[in-house]
């Protein structure tokens, strides 16, 4: 059976790896997470009025970057960069330097497991990222890559070494993120999406690796001056999919839970949504009958090939998708310039920084 790799604690992994979060409010719920988090670097993606101030708490290693850092970075392609949504959490991945990126809402708290014991979400989203996954063939016992787990009995050998994971989406207790009032219990699994299967998926406890999958991560155009909000994370969800399908590599859900306490006010949600709720009547089934072409092999490359798409087809729902698909260009333009090797933007530096506490 596959390692599950190093340790949360391991100082090469810390080393690896970014912590993205969105808000508009102050950071108070960083204490609760400060044992898992206090040894990562933080990229906080202040979202609304840039004049406010955001408080951190103390001993925390981050950056802090505001709607005017965005725009003096990106220049005429901070219009790729969503306000008053969080999908501006993007911009984060995108000046990231780190390997893997670990995102989280900032109404989201430590879970406890069925015995009582808090929930360490960033090492579980590490095990999935650094284990393969099984895209290809589904394994009843879920992960069998999972300590205590195997493949069963009819697995085919020839596909027991799984494919590179891309993304780790985690779950919710509390308050589910569904559009119906469904109570989500504890379920201790891991599993592999199936190649073919499209997925809802959510930015507030989400990891995955930039390197394989980064440039796709784009959550759109949403919030201020777009008809719809809050599908930024479903949108780089089915975008995110489609590509990981036609590249081979794999998307994992289920653990780690997180505890979410749903800070923002559901009426306004179902104000932001419901062009959503009917659109992606049409998109899904969009997203459902992509193909990308044999010679796109990067992510860059089928992200271009898919906004192309996105452009001839959803441009007939509405308006909307025109210019998100121009938007999907200049994020792609804007991500290659801040992430070729060697690039640094102009002024490239944050409103404000935090360093870790000496021990």
């Amino acid at each position: 059976m596959a390692s599950v790799g190093p340790s949360v604690v391991d100082p090469t992994l810390r080393d690896e790896l970014d912590i993205v979060i969105p808000t508009i409010r102050n950071l108070d719920f960083l204490e609760m997470w400060r044992p898992f988090f206090e040894n990562y670097h933080l990229i906080i993606v202040q979202d609304g009025d840039p004049s406010k101030t955001i408080n951190v708490p103390e001993g925390f290693d981050y950056e802090l970057y505001n709607r005017n850092d965005i725009n003096r970075i990106l220049g005429p392609k901070a219009s790729c960069i969503s306000f008053k949504d969080s999908a501006c959490r993007c911009f984060g991945y995108m000046v990231s330097k780190k390997k893997y990126i670990y995102t989280i809402d900032d109404d989201c708290f430590v879970a406890k497991d069925p015995s009582g014991k808090d929930i360490n979400a960033l090492e579980q989203h590490i095990k999935n990222l650094l284990t393969p996954s099984t895209p290809f063939f589904f394994n009843t016992l879920y992960d069998p890559y999972r300590e205590g787990a195997d493949f069963v009995r009819g697995y085919p050998f020839s596909m027991r070494e799984g494919a590179p994971t891309a993304v780790s989406h985690g779950l919710w207790l509390n308050i589910p993120d569904y559009d119906a009032p469904t109570q989500l219990v504890y379920v201790d699994a891991v599993m592999t999406i199936p190649k073919g299967t499209l997925f809802p998926m959510c930015g507030m406890n989400l990891g995955f690796n930039k390197d394989l999958i980064g440039p796709a991560m784009y959550f759109g155009l949403m919030g201020d001056g777009q008809p719809i909000g809050r599908y930024d994370d479903m949108w780089a969800g089915w975008c995110v999919k489609v590509i990981c399908d036609h590249l081979g590599l794999g998307v994992k859900t289920g653990l780690p839970y997180i505890w979410h306490s749903k800070a923002s006010n559901p009426f306004v949600n179902l104000k932001k949504e419901y062009k959503g709720i009917f659109w992606q009547e049409e998109i899904i089934p969009f997203f459902q009958q992509v193909v990308l072409p044999k010679e796109a092999l990067t992510v860059e490359k089928c992200y271009l090939e898919l906004y192309k798409q996105v452009k001839e087809k959803l441009s007939t729902i509405d308006p909307y998708f025109t210019k998100l698909s121009e938007a999907m260009v200049t994020w792609i333009e804007a991500w290659g310039e801040l992430n070729a090797p060697g690039s640094q933007a102009v002024d490239y530096k944050p409103s404000k920084v935090g360093t870790r506490a000496a021990k």
